[in-house]
């Protein structure tokens, strides 16, 4: 079955850079869109980028010029590059996979099929 493996997170200091990868095994469609949602403990599922396989993209103002989002089509696997990191990015990562383009409502954690385990990410100031 379709599994989603994320790797890349860590701790850093604040103004810091990680990267992200999540790659979707045995994933067969040919369009669809990867997501990354982050939670923080006692806060809700936030969306923060989603890019599809005809290469639009959506990002979150909490992260626009700061994180960015790529996707490797030919390696089925989602990147998120995260630079000048602050300690309110500290938060479970999740990626998620759903058939199809990205969507109008592509903050909705609904809409997507698969997801994976996270990743944690610690920023300290």
């Amino acid at each position: 079955q379709v599994q989603l493996v994320e790797s890349g997170g860590g701790s850093v200091q604040s103004g810091g850079s990680l990267r992200l990868s999540c790659e979707a095994l045995r994933y067969t469609r040919r369009d669809y869109c990867m997501v990354w949602f982050r939670q923080a403990p006692g806060k809700k599922r936030e969306a923060v980028a989603a890019m599809d396989t005809d290469a639009d993209k959506s990002i979150a103002d909490s992260v626009k010029g700061r994180f960015t989002i790529s996707l490797d089509k030919t390696k089925n696997t989602l990147y998120l590059q995260m630079n000048n990191l602050k300690a309110e990015d500290t938060a479970m990562y999740y990626c998620a996979v759903r058939y199809g383009w990205l969507l109008v409502d592509w903050r909705n954690p609904s809409e997507y099929d698969h997801w994976g385990q996270g990743i944690q990410v610690s920023v300290s100031s």
